[in-house]
């Protein structure tokens, strides 16, 4: 049997593909794209990630094997030392309002939560594509970098990073181990929800990049 999170990645290929392509993307590599996207895709990152950093948390009070456990509980840590880190660096140290949060971080945020009720298996798939879609398209951006100053380069350092990558390795390595162990309707359920947040993290770019408000 193909490991689940092969499986995952290959159905979530055409939208990891539409990620790459997409202009918020592609003039953050270049280092045009226009400052107020930027600011905007920063302040709705601190939002979704002190949710995202909860419900790490949360996967790890649900499992069971030590070395998965002390892995989420760093990961957690991590995602909040690194929210710190780069907004502090961007924002200046300014923390946005929770009643700021837009529709799409709304939304995504509330997918992620709304896993605390389902199998572990499955919450810990729906965090996922956070970890493994950064990664990819941190170490993609910095590819496609040459001498020429990016104003945008610290963030991408932080995400093609060899530790980054290692902490990716890590959360896709507990998945597959969840996912051997389970039968295939978990299986299933954690491929859907792996789709239906990488759609999420598109959706997220595109947010920033059109500057998303509230219609009323």
């Amino acid at each position: 049997m193909n490991s689940w999170s092969r499986e995952a990645w290959e159905a979530a290929q055409p939208i990891y593909r539409k990620i790459t392509q997409h202009p918020f993307v592609e003039e953050l590599a270049r280092g045009t794209l226009a400052p107020e996207r930027f600011r905007f895709y920063l302040r709705q990152d601190s939002l979704y990630l002190a949710s995202y950093a909860k419900v790490l948390a949360h996967i790890a009070s649900r499992l069971t094997q030590r070395a998965q456990i002390a892995d989420f509980v760093r990961f957690a840590s991590d995602g909040i030392a690194v929210e710190e880190a780069l907004h502090g660096s961007f924002l200046g140290g300014e923390v946005p309002a929770p009643d700021e949060i837009s529709p799409t971080c709304l939304l995504y945020t509330s997918v992620l939560l709304a896993q605390a009720t389902a199998p572990v298996e499955v919450e810990a798939a729906a965090v996922l594509p956070c970890f493994w879609i950064y990664q990819r398209v941190g170490e993609e951006i910095l590819a496609r970098q040459n001498d020429t100053p990016n104003p945008y380069a610290r963030w991408i350092e932080t995400y093609a990073d060899p530790a980054f990558a290692a902490s990716t390795a890590r959360a896709i390595a507990v998945c597959d181990s969840l996912a051997a162990a389970s039968g295939p309707e978990i299986r299933q359920r954690m491929t859907d929800i792996f789709v239906r947040c990488a759609r999420m993290e598109w959706l997220f770019w595109e947010s920033a990049y059109e500057l998303e408000e509230w219609k009323i």
